[in-house]
């Protein structure tokens, strides 16, 4: 007989977290509000050390302890538990507070919500009481929501959010997902199953799959475990699958003439539970031979984790503070927050999602609870001693975040190794204050390196100077390549270096050219600062160049946008148009006809009257109508006047002929 446990059987983060919580309070007595878990074992362990089930908080003498279960509780019993005078511990799961905050976001924004779930569970009880200003729907099959959106044929108009149970069964919640999408449109669906909870779903699956027989381990009342039997047993009838709650259940005659076992457990059952059924069974069936091949098996299949291990893991979950880690063992791993990166500047909503894989160090193992605090921070100052070492052999410059000033430098942090850098070093100007570079990253040198002792002290200006040289190396071998190349019409992606008031210098990768301001833009810019900002990345083409004097023009606008094209295709001679006087000039004013395509209006053209300056007739930014009187396509100039405007229509004379032929006819 062949038995082999699920690597993900037992104990889930948010159960192993709520039960560490109970067992590392110091004061007792302590009171849970309803079962902890939903594992009878665990409960009868927790009141031995004093930390009893109350059914209501009421129950619960003033000033006493409560701690709140990994399902959560709804807001008005919160409300209710904060104002009666007791010490409240909120043990609950990350990932049930995650689904609180959308149904609570969500519902004040006026959206109906609806929960997969088993409506008696207490954690869909605690979730659909967070939604306050709209109706929150449950449901738990498939059948039951086809029921609902034929009784609410209104959701048509509304927003709709759908979230999960955290142990719902996942291919259910799939089916139910595809027909909401084809109902409506105005829908917002949101996967919150435990990823934990699916691992051990599919764990479970492809066990029940290459087995005979699945055992699956944990309390009736535990709805994962339910799940879990009924996920074994449609994935593969002809296997059995049973359900016990602890090794007292099982018999040798339940598992008689089987020869491969698949165990796999709830998320309520402790690891100590687990192997106490393994051995029963193998105790049963073993040899001399069989007492090998169990140690074996019991090694693979409940693989433990040691202090100072480098493990690799994926993250299953990104609570506010903490990351939840499947380490693909039976223990539920965390990272708090302060235990993630040495980097002030990393975003954790960037840098890390649900599904990446994490290298890190196991800072602490709690076999009892099945729990595992880890660490990346630590992991990276093991790397970071080695690379800091590797780099005083080489001369190789490092970078590090500036962490602490003290009263003769400042230390900069590489991943966890603390650097001293001299203020004499630090690159800063004599009357310059160290705090101008607190909490910036910098490149620097080490100059002493003791590792027996950990001291380490570098150099900023030397790092500083390095990178200057070869910054001048690269781009004095850049600035051959361009002059070698350089032609016109050339594309280079070019770095604003300086501006001016008649231009914007631009490094096109080692050389600098020029974009005049009436380069930059179809529009009227008045100062190269209105449209750029030195640093900005730029597209620049060239116009010409001077290899003797090393001058290159530079263009920025696209021919493609050119004003002037849309101009001639939407408007011809003798088109009325109201125009934006844009400058006035001795001989006239400059009216905006499109943006990028300026027209003269001649002073002759102002007035039906004869006037000594543009500004007796009209103002800078006055729009008035003007008629388009001529267009000279070869300098691109476009003729205008309000005079034609001013002048009335020719008057029809009758001729000799004309007037004989209507009397006629009169």
């Amino acid at each position: 007989m062949k038995v082999k446990v699920a690597k993900s059987a037992g104990f889930c983060f948010g159960v192993g977290r709520a039960v560490k919580i109970a067992m590392e309070l110091e004061k007792t007595p302590v009171y849970t509000l309803g079962s902890l878990v939903h594992n009878r074992s665990v409960t009868q362990m927790l009141a031995e050390k004093g930390v009893f089930v109350a059914n209501s908080h009421k129950d619960i003498p003033k000033g006493q302890t409560v701690i709140l279960r990994s399902h959560g509780v709804p807001l008005s019993l919160l409300n209710e538990i904060n104002e009666c005078g007791l010490n409240v511990i909120d043990a609950t799961c990350p990932c049930v507070s995650h689904i609180h905050d959308i149904i609570y976001e969500d519902s004040n924004e006026g959206r109906t919500i609806l929960i997969f779930g088993d409506a008696t569970h207490p954690e869909v009880t605690a979730s659909a009481g967070w939604g306050e200003k709209s109706r929150v729907f449950v449901f738990s099959s498939l059948d039951e929501l086809a029921i609902l959106t034929k009784n609410h044929p209104e959701w048509h108009e509304k927003e709709l959010t759908i979230v999960s149970q955290t142990t719902a069964v996942h291919k259910e919640w799939e089916t139910c997902t595809i027909f909401l999408k084809k109902l409506y449109t105005r829908i917002k669906i949101l996967d919150t199953i435990c990823k934990a909870t699916y691992v051990r779903q599919s764990e479970a699956c492809e066990l029940s799959k290459e087995s005979d027989m699945v055992i699956v381990v944990g309390d009736s009342l535990s709805a994962n475990t339910k799940s879990l039997a009924e996920v074994c047993r449609n994935a593969n009838p002809t296997c059995k699958t049973i359900m016990i709650q602890n090794a007292d259940e099982l018999n040798a005659d339940m598992y008689s003439g089987f020869m491969n076992i698949g165990v796999t457990a709830g998320a309520s059952t402790p690891a100590l539970i687990i192997e106490e059924v393994v051995l029963k069974m193998t105790q049963e069936n073993m040899n001399s031979e069989s007492m090998e091949s169990f140690e074996q098996m019991l090694e693979s299949s409940f693989k433990t984790l040691n202090t100072g291990d480098k493990v690799t893991g994926v993250i299953t979950a990104i609570a506010s503070n903490e990351i939840h880690v499947d380490l693909g063992t039976k223990h539920a791993g965390y990272i708090p927050l302060d235990e993630l990166s040495y980097d002030p500047a990393e975003k954790l909503e960037t840098s890390l999602k649900v599904g990446d894989e994490i290298e890190v160090f196991v800072v602490r193992v709690n076999d009892v609870e099945g729990t595992a605090m880890l660490s990346r921070k630590r992991l990276e100052t093991v790397s970071s001693w080695e690379a800091v070492e590797a780099a005083v052999d080489n001369q190789a410059i490092l970078e590090g975040v500036v962490v602490e000033e003290n009263k003769g430098g400042v230390v900069v942090s590489i991943k966890g190794v603390r650097v001293f850098v001299p203020a004499s070093q630090t690159g800063l100007p004599k009357d310059a204050q160290m705090s101008d570079i607190m909490k910036k990253r910098v490149k620097l040198r080490i100059t002493e390196f003791n590792r027996a002792r950990r001291r380490v002290v570098g150099s900023i200006r030397h790092a500083n100077q390095e990178v200057r040289r070869m910054d001048d190396a690269k781009r004095g071998e850049n600035a051959a390549a361009i002059w070698e190349s350089i032609a016109e019409g050339t594309v280079y992606q070019g770095v604003v270096k300086s501006l001016t008031s008649f231009g914007a210098f631009v490094d096109i990768g080692g050389v600098d050219g020029m974009v005049h301001v009436s380069e930059l833009s179809w529009n009227r810019v008045k100062l190269p600062s209105d449209v750029l900002t030195i640093g900005d990345s730029i597209e620049v083409y060239v116009l010409s160049f001077d290899k003797e004097k090393k001058k290159i023009s530079l263009g920025h606008r696209k021919q493609s946008n050119n004003p002037w094209n849309k101009f001639i295709e939407t408007y011809k001679v003798g088109d009325v148009k109201d125009v934006k006087v844009v400058k006035l000039m001795p001989f006239g004013a400059f009216a905006e006809i499109v943006p990028g395509v300026d027209g003269l209006i001649h002073i002759s053209q102002l007035s039906d009257r004869r006037i000594g300056k543009p500004e007796e007739a009209v103002k800078e930014g006055q729009v008035v109508q003007v008629k388009i009187t001529e267009i000279d396509l070869d300098k691109k100039k476009v003729s205008l006047s309000i005079r034609a405007m001013m002048e009335p229509a020719p008057v029809a004379i009758n001729t000799p002929d004309e007037i004989v032929a209507t009397s006629e006819a009169e």
